[in-house]
């Protein structure tokens, strides 16, 4: 079995994008509560977007399973205030949820959380709760709501540990994934995603996150960002510093997807770190989404990449089935509610 542990449902009708920005419009107008419903999407709206799009590509590639969550860039973190977040964030769960219910074989939802610059991240808890009621298994887990600027707290400071408790007591894991780029300098995919990837994993190297709570999982995405790529670089600053060295603090708690669209970039990721670390993604239909020249392929076929890796067929297995059903032990539960 494969298990993708990286989609978003970009291929949402235009409309839903629509209502967002109109959204975020009234409330730089003055509106800052009673936010106006989103449009209904229909169930033939739905099955029509996804058949022609991610669904079609899941099954060229052998795909059995994604995890599926809101569009990352649209999170928007930085718009607004904790209420339009909140009424944001259920908007957009509330939609994966019935994505998840139309194919269950195909899709496990994934939340979005209602963090909001300035406020506490106690206040995603509630709509977690309320996520995991409805069979969510996991969350994305935003490291900057402000959009890049990066004045919030990081990872490691105690205003998150609430929130890690939560994860910790409903076994959910979460996807550090920034949202859309706040400032026109930095490009969203290109540059703001891969920053937030090699900010977050220095964050959690200097602190001692994982030592007060042992089973918190996190994924970092595509592929790590710049860390496999400067391995000993955060080798030498955690032994500058006296902190347990990279290989040590990711231990059994954090992982590593394989978005990464490169076979020597994917190469360098399995040398760096243990099969036990990895684990696949593709983020169909995402930031990169056109065919390679080269090998007449999607550049986001990423099961290419992992089958072509020096590796041992157990430690494929891993990369492709075992890690996810390690990391989000609510995944079985959804599994085997929909097996019929």
């Amino acid at each position: 079995m494969i298990i993708d542990c990286h989609g978003h449902f970009t291929t949402v009708p235009g409309y839903f994008r629509e209502y967002r920005k109109a959204q975020i419009a009234d409330f730089e107008a003055g509106k800052t509560s009673g936010f106006d419903p989103a449009p209904k999407i229909s169930d033939d709206e739905i099955r029509e977007g996804l058949e022609n799009n991610q669904l079609k590509r899941q099954r060229e590639m052998g795909v059995d399973m994604v995890l599926f969550s809101p569009i990352a860039g649209l999170m928007g973190h930085n718009h607004g205030n904790e209420a339009l977040s909140q009424h944001w964030s259920r908007t957009c769960n509330d939609l994966i949820a019935r994505v998840c219910e139309l194919y269950p074989h195909d899709f496990a939802p994934v939340g979005q959380l209602p963090q909001s610059v300035g406020v506490s991240p106690t206040g995603c808890i509630d709509e977690m709760e309320r996520c995991v009621d409805m069979g969510f298994v996991g969350f994305n887990l935003n490291p900057d709501p402000t959009g890049g600027f990066w004045t919030e707290p990081p990872l490691t400071d105690p205003q998150w540990f609430p929130l890690y408790e939560k994860m910790c007591e409903l076994k959910v894991p979460a996807m550090i994934h920034v949202s859309g780029s706040a400032t026109p300098s930095v490009h969203g995919t290109g540059a703001y995603y891969l920053n937030g990837n090699t900010a977050a994993f220095m964050q959690l190297l200097e602190g001692d996150v994982f030592q007060r709570y042992p089973d918190l999982k996190f994924i970092i995405p595509h592929g790590g960002g710049s860390v496999p790529y400067h391995w000993g670089r955060y080798r030498g600053l955690a032994a500058d510093r006296g902190l347990p060295s990279p290989d040590e603090m990711i231990g059994d708690n954090l992982l590593f997807d394989t978005c990464v669209y490169y076979q020597p970039g994917l190469d360098l990721l399995a040398a760096t770190v243990p099969a036990d670390n990895i684990i696949f993604g593709s983020e169909m239909i995402g930031a990169v989404r056109g065919i390679d020249p080269k090998t007449d392929t999607w550049y986001d076929n990423t099961p290419r990449f992992v089958n072509a890796l020096n590796i041992s067929d157990a430690d494929k297995q891993k990369i492709f089935e075992g890690n996810a059903r390690r990391i989000y032990p609510r995944l079985d539960n959804w599994i085997k509610a929909h097996a019929a």
